[in-house]
């Protein structure tokens, strides 16, 4: 179970997810990029300014960064989709004590968005458990 501020980190990188839609960035693009950045790096170690700030400054840190490598494209996930793969991934980071770059390895933008339908109403944990049993089946 996570406290107040973790749950806040988590309701940022979502609003940074649905911020990208509003760019019109390529959606698994934009999450892949994001994930392996330095700036998800920086959300991960125990205490980094960014956790402090706001979704809008993290995605100008992040374009700054990544120009090169973000993609617009017509391929963008629905907000809600956006919302809860980042919401999610930030709660797998606090649950399981991984990377950003590590958890995108197991369940990439792809699966997690194609998945959504059935995991979205679960509990975070139980999704997160889900998607770690299916990449474990799978390898």
């Amino acid at each position: 179970m996570l406290d107040n501020l973790n749950r806040q980190i988590c309701k940022i990188q979502g609003r940074l997810f649905e911020l990208s839609f509003d760019k019109g960035y390529d959606s698994e693009n934009f999450i892949t990029v994001f994930m392996k950045s330095e700036v998800a790096q920086n959300l991960d170690s125990e205490y980094n300014r960014m956790q402090w700030a706001g979704e809008e400054y993290i995605l100008e840190e992040l374009e700054e960064q990544e120009k090169e490598n973000l993609i617009k494209s017509e391929k963008i996930f629905d907000k809600e989709v956006l919302f809860w793969t980042g919401y999610l991934y930030r709660y797998w980071h606090y649950y399981k004590n991984q990377s950003s770059k590590k958890i995108v390895k197991i369940a990439p933008a792809k699966i997690v968005t194609r998945n959504y339908l059935m995991f979205h109403t679960l509990d975070v944990e139980k999704a997160i458990d889900n998607f770690i049993e299916m990449y474990s089946q799978n390898k």
